[in-house]
């Protein structure tokens, strides 16, 4: 005798999943809540408190160095867009989840957005330079979330357990109303955060309104024959811990020094303008940049010397390091010597003619040439603090990179591009060295492992900027490989051993292959 087994329940036609319905909530409430939160960040002038924000500067914070390294190399300066993409994925699944459980549970669901407004605002607090005020936006998006939330799910539970066909019907038009009206008002709040955070723009209008004095001190002319010397601003590389841009407007900016000096001191953007200004060409590159890497580029600076301001606050005997803050709360650790040792410490409010642009610090950053930008070349500053190495350590100190950070000799092949294909003949091999501070006096190229070949130097305006180098290879077909190494100007030879770039920095000789057809 055959017992037949039950069949499942079929679901009925056009009864939406729990998942489904999850989705139809979830999303649109926690659209609301951070569109929500995005205009009260604005409106405020507070950008940095919207929750995503906050949330993703958390995230880069806890990262640990390997996978911020692999995130540098592999995404460039699209790291954060991949960072704050990956965020919003998450998101995205808690709030699918979300819906779900508010469809079960409806006490479930709100202690669930609960967590949700909780972690907004404890990632809020976590940043350096937060208040309680900051906490306002997640807490007023949560509010209209809950509110949004509350009328979906009256409305789903009402479409989903109806069993009569025409109530069912017309309460699932109720139910899409009301999910529509949320996402709608997601996406309202969404759009009405960018566009007010676009007319918001004080950075943006307060920089085109800046006209820079000419220089007391003008840089040296550059040498005859020199190109693409400079690297343009659009092209200069970025590197640094904010996801926005920071926006701020010129003529309410401070400078504060403070700490171990005499006589604390504040100076406005105007004050700086009425100083002698010094315009110096100086390279810049970052502790991340990897043999043969981008991250490093030259500029033709303006801006005011940093030494004077401080010995007119009055460093105190002890002092050894000072720390600059940012407006988004970095903070970076410079030894004071290297701003008293007659290098040109600034204080820039120029690059390459033009106002300092908004990714690059404006309205006012640091520079100190020959050291690693982490150590001294503070973007968005507002705050200078003279103290000591073992009173105070940095962000990046404090995640086990190196205090001081004085630069490396460095070179690189820029032609020909590696694994290329290249035409038999004389080719010119040409790339960059540079040592900032001590100089570069000889450049070597060596192909296949061959003897050691001294390449053209060109003449650099000072030690503190990159080389350009020439070598004219006589190329036969084949597969060959291409090194270059450098000479500083003490005379000390580039490393051949490869290190990574932590804790202070990458050595070893850029090597690449190409073809050259038969």
């Amino acid at each position: 005798m055959t017992v037949s087994q039950p069949r499942p329940a079929a679901r009925r036609p056009g009864r939406p999943t729990r998942l489904a319905t999850g989705a139809a909530i979830g999303l649109p409430t926690a659209g609301v809540a951070l569109g929500v939160a995005q205009i009260v960040a604005v409106a405020s002038s507070r950008p940095r408190s919207a929750p995503v924000l906050a949330v993703g500067a958390a995230v880069i914070d806890a990262t640990p160095r390997p996978l911020k390294d692999f995130a540098i190399r592999q995404f460039g300066t699209n790291d954060k867009l991949v960072l704050l993409c990956g965020v919003y994925l998450v998101l995205a699944v808690f709030a699918v989840g979300l819906g779900a459980l508010t469809v079960r549970r409806r006490a479930a669901g709100f202690a669930g957005l609960a967590v949700f407004v909780g972690v907004g605002c404890a990632a809020v607090l976590s940043r350096p330079a937060s208040t309680v005020v900051d906490v306002l936006p997640a807490v007023v998006g949560g509010a209209v979330a809950a509110g949004a939330l509350l009328v979906q799910v009256r409305s789903s539970r009402t479409a989903t357990t109806t069993d009569a066909a025409r109530p069912r019907l017309l309460n699932r038009r109720q139910f899409l109303v009301t999910t529509g009206a949320a996402t709608a008002v997601a996406a309202a709040s969404g759009a009405g955060g960018v566009v007010l955070g676009r007319t918001n723009a004080a950075g943006s209008r307060s920089r085109a309104s800046v006209r820079l004095p000419a220089p007391a001190d003008p840089a040296p002319a550059l040498p005859a024959g020199l190109s693409d010397f400079f690297t343009a601003n659009r092209d200069f590389y970025r590197v640094d811990t904010a996801l926005t841009v920071p926006q701020i407007d010129a003529r309410t900016w401070r400078l504060t020094v403070r700490g171990a000096v005499d006589r604390p001191v504040t100076v406005t953007f105007d004050d700086l303008l009425r100083r002698p200004l010094r315009e110096r060409d100086i390279t810049l590159n970052c502790v991340s940049n990897e043999v043969g890497g981008p991250y490093v580029g030259t500029a033709r600076w303006l801006g005011v010397p940093l030494a004077p301001l401080l010995r007119e606050a009055g460093v105190r005997a002890g002092a050894d390091q000072l720390v600059s803050r940012s407006t988004d709360g970095m903070t970076i650790g410079t030894p004071l010597e290297a701003v008293f040792d007659g290098r040109d410490a600034m204080l820039v409010v120029g690059m390459n003619g033009e106002p300092l642009p908004l990714e690059h610090g404006f309205p006012v950053r640091l520079l100190v040439p020959g050291l690693y930008g982490y150590v001294g070349a503070c973007k968005w500053l507002t705050e200078l603090e003279v103290t000591t190495f073992d009173a105070f350590d940095p962000y990046w100190v404090r995640r086990g990179w190196a205090e001081r950070a004085p630069v490396k000799t460095a070179s690189r092949i820029d032609t020909p591009r590696p694994l290329t294909t290249i035409a038999p003949g004389t080719v010119r091999i040409a790339g960059v060295a540079w040592a900032q501070r001590r100089g570069i006096s000889a450049v070597e190229v060596s192909v296949d492992s061959g003897q050691w070949q001294p390449a053209r130097l060109a003449d650099g305006p000072s030690p503190d900027t990159w080389r350009q180098w020439v070598h004219d290879w006589d190329a036969t077909p084949g597969l060959h490989t291409i090194r270059v190494r450098a000479t500083d100007g003490r005379g000390d030879v580039q490393p051949e051993a490869r290190a990574g770039t932590f804790p202070d920095g990458a050595t070893g000789w850029h090597t690449i292959s190409v073809t050259v057809s038969a």
